[in-house]
């Protein structure tokens, strides 16, 4: 099942109702699932390679930490901020100032920063560890097929 941006977001807690959440699409609904959000987003960080690894460290620690409790919520919604880590630098990397388009709609021509895709190779490290983690693989799994 895809994730549903029908519900209200703001009256839910995801701790208390998991059974309300949709894994989705990459980082669908990342900026929408509290608490997780709230928790998460403070450490959320990749304007230098020292800065990215950091947030990255400190992510993937929460990861660990939502295993430990048997939390595949948070557990998922810290594998979305580290692969948003990862695309938004990889933005940044790709484009000055992060911006694809022109005003006009217009592609903007790609100027590789280094520094930002470093901060992006950061964060697909750890994206690929949590993806390859057998523990969060089952619990994906199990919550798709209780919840949908």
């Amino acid at each position: 099942m895809s994730f549903n941006y029908d519900l209200d977001f703001s009256s839910i807690d995801f701790r208390k109702e998991p059974e309300k959440y949709r894994v989705g699409r990459g980082e669908q609904g990342v900026l929408m699932i509290e608490p997780y959000k709230s928790e998460i987003l403070p450490h959320w960080r990749f304007k230098t390679p020292s800065i990215a690894r950091e947030s990255a460290d400190r992510i993937y620690s929460m990861f660990e930490e939502y295993k430990e409790k048997n939390d595949f919520v948070g557990m998922d919604m810290a594998r979305k901020f580290i692969q948003m880590g990862y695309t938004r630098s990889r933005r940044y990397a790709n484009y000055k100032g992060g911006r694809k388009y022109k005003k006009d709609g217009e592609q903007n021509e790609r100027q590789i920063d280094s520094t930002k895709a470093e901060s992006a190779k950061i964060f697909e490290e750890k994206w690929k560890k949590i993806r390859s983690d057998q523990v969060y693989l089952d619990k994906k799994k199990e919550h798709q097929k209780k919840y949908g």
